[in-house]
């Protein structure tokens, strides 16, 4: 395979999961609104930006940090390139040079999801359709994901994408666990029990996880189990755990992998658990950030283990 192909594939899928991501994050958050007391602790959107590294590039835009700049920003902004629809003209874009690896059929999909995304934006940014429209471009990723599994070929251009896929769903998990131990952090100590049953729960929904966790855990909602769970499961596929084998697994089929399973090696041994909601601080956050700088890495050693060659060079 060319490595610009397999570069456009392995892109195409980051860019894919990022559009689902952002579009879970911010329907948390959407939730969290409506099911928080007013009494307890005031939401501050612009924690989605933080998350998100974006401060910079959101300060140079906006001055006013309130929810709807927040979810613009995220959502449809032209100067921020992660946002969700500069993501899914990214994927189009990596779909549209890679055509002849890839099923016809998603060519069709990914066109219809960025002329729904484009057209009914403003039902995104607007609360009182942002549910339903945030829901359907949840839906059409998963549509194209589905389309790949079940009819693509499990050769070196599929271990690319999931390659893609996993690393980014690793990072924006850290992000969304990150996301919710800032709101508890802001929360007073007596208010931890009421919040923290509201928060984690909304975390687990957004990640898909909630039935999963009660069959797993079997144990009510507190921080540690649910941070313990998105961090650790083996067979939930969007536990840091199971992004992580899954691109080792990718990974090993491809040639000259040994680096790049090395360091998903070492962030397997770096996944902790948390014995303690209390555990879940400012500490905690400094580990998400190491693990996200972890996962920055092993895209670059990806990049120059495999796409870093002359053009027409295989990969």
């Amino acid at each position: 395979m060319l490595s610009r192909v397999a570069e456009r594939l392995y892109w195409s899928a980051r860019y894919l999961e990022r559009v689902e991501n952002t579009a879970r994050l911010v329907s948390v958050y959407d939730d969290l609104l409506y099911d928080l007391p007013h009494n307890v602790v005031e939401i501050s959107w612009y924690n989605l930006i933080e998350i998100n590294s974006g401060i910079e590039a959101f300060n140079n835009r906006y001055k006013v940090q309130d929810e709807r700049n927040v979810v613009k920003f995220l959502l449809s902004d032209d100067d921020n390139p992660s946002s969700l629809l500069n993501s899914i003209k990214l994927v189009r874009e990596n779909i549209r040079t890679t055509r002849d690896v890839l099923p016809n059929e998603m060519w069709e999909l990914i066109n219809e999801l960025d002329l729904f995304a484009k057209q009914n934006i403003k039902q995104g940014i607007n609360r009182s359709a942002r549910h339903a429209y945030l829901n359907t471009i949840i839906e059409g990723c998963q549509k194209i994901i589905g389309l790949l599994a079940g009819t693509m070929d499990r050769d070196a251009g599929w271990q690319f994408l999931i390659l893609g896929r996993y690393l980014e769903r690793a990072d924006m998990n850290t992000r969304i666990i990150d996301a919710a131990t800032s709101l508890m952090v802001q929360s007073q100590e007596e208010q931890d029990l009421e919040l923290g049953q509201i928060v984690w729960s909304k975390v687990l929904k957004s990640q898909s996880a909630y039935l999963s966790f009660r069959r797993t855990m079997r144990s009510s909602i507190r921080g540690a189990k649910a941070v313990t769970f998105l961090l650790n499961d083996k067979y939930f596929p969007r536990s840091q755990r199971y992004c992580l084998e899954q691109i080792k697994v990718a990974a090993a089929e491809l040639p000259r992998s040994g680096i790049v399973i090395m360091s998903a090696d070492r962030l397997l041994e770096e996944t902790r658990s948390i014995e303690l909601s209390s555990d879940l601080n400012h500490e905690f956050s400094d580990y998400l950030n190491d693990i996200q700088l972890s996962i920055i890495t092993l895209n670059q050693q990806i990049t120059e283990n495999w796409f870093n060659f002359q053009k027409g060079e295989a990969a």
